[in-house]
């Protein structure tokens, strides 16, 4: 699907918020802070959330200058929701309406991620083995905020392939509605697939067919932004999380929204426009942080960006190695001083939809 089509995309609506665009960054575990997503939503994403949080963390850490970055909302972008993670039904109310009181307009239950040691401890993905102890978690979210807080929940279509896996997942999405989650998030793999294999589109199609009105959000394999508009027209759900694919191309967003109007894809942002970007992530990094305490984080940022230069091995590896403070200057003025073209970065796993050539 690589011909310029116009999509008659409608806007997203999460409960008593609408969104101009259907296409949002997803919640990425030590990625989503605040720079991430002020970045995301200049660049055209009409919505973020930020990265999990436990929710007995939530309750535990103190309001302290060095904890400042970490329910952190910046005032440019609203809406943005704050996810929540953990394993007793008991925490996540308290820890929900903590979030609110940050300024997260909507609350994101996880009961998607696929990670070992979260699944170890009875959180994320675990719980769709659950349904009782899940439903509880929703129930206590939704009578703990606001009325005009919206509750979205994180899925995976289920724990594997087997039939009570996929009984499990309909009695949670079902009873998830029920009790007032206006939108769900479904990512196409299962929990013990993680990341490995194919994402099953077929299954999002078959769920928003089921659905019917209900708001459904699709995950997996959006690696570039024909394959958020591919998921969408293909499946028929009512908007898609970019995870992966936007983290060092926040521009993916942008390129969205004009392949959506019909246009040819842009080309890729030239160097300079590249520079522009990275450093103002690393400003508002610097920021959130201060200048020392940014730099495990940005190096990890500066790796992905790397991906968009046309020698991306080198400046990856000058990247890596950023220690001191204000190192990342250094990189940018060996690499990107000379503007020229950038290249799309390539693709981690095709969408089921790409042709061979992509």
């Amino acid at each position: 699907m690589t011909t310029a089509t116009t999509h008659s995309l409608k806007p997203l609506r999460i409960g008593n918020i609408e969104l101009d665009f259907p296409v949002v960054q997803a919640a990425l575990s030590g990625y989503s802070d605040t720079a991430m997503r002020v970045i995301a939503r200049r660049l055209g994403a009409s919505y973020t959330l930020c990265e999990v949080m436990l929710d007995y963390f939530i309750m535990q850490v103190k309001d302290r200058p060095r904890n400042s970055h970490l329910m952190h909302v910046a005032d440019e972008e609203h809406p943005v929701a704050g996810q929540l993670m953990g394993a007793e039904p008991e925490q996540f109310g308290p820890a929900a309406v903590k979030l609110v009181e940050k300024g997260f307009d909507v609350i994101d239950i996880n009961f998607g991620c696929p990670v070992k040691k979260v699944l170890g401890r009875c959180r994320g993905g675990f719980h769709l083995s659950q349904p009782e102890v899940a439903l509880e978690i929703v129930t206590r979210v939704r009578d703990a905020v606001p009325a005009h807080i919206p509750v979205t929940l994180k899925m995976r279509r289920g724990i594997d392939d087997s039939a009570e896996s996929r009984e499990k997942f309909f009695e949670i999405f079902d009873g998830a509605y029920a009790r007032g989650v206006v939108a769900v998030t479904v990512h196409g793999r299962t929990v013990l697939q993680r990341y490995d294999g194919p994402s099953r589109w077929e299954f999002l199609r078959e769920l928003k067919a089921y659905a019917g009105d209900r708001v459904i959000l699709g995950s997996g394999d959006l690696f570039n932004a024909q394959a958020c508009l591919d998921m969408m027209e293909y499946t028929g759900v009512d908007g898609v999380t970019v995870a992966r694919g936007c983290i060092g191309n926040p521009w993916v967003f942008q390129q969205c929204r004009v392949l959506a109007t019909g246009q040819p894809l842009p080309a890729p942002p030239t160097l300079h426009e590249q520079r522009e970007v990275i450093a103002e992530h690393y400003r508002l990094a610097e920021e959130l942080y201060g200048a020392e305490r940014c730099i495990p984080t940005m190096r990890k940022f500066g790796i992905k960006y790397s991906q968009l230069h046309p020698q991306h091995s080198e400046v990856r590896a000058d990247f890596g190695t950023v220690k001191i403070v204000g190192g990342w200057r250094d990189v940018l003025a060996k690499w990107y001083n000379v503007d020229g073209p950038g290249v799309h970065p390539a693709i981690e796993e095709p969408n089921p939809l790409a042709s061979p050539a992509e």
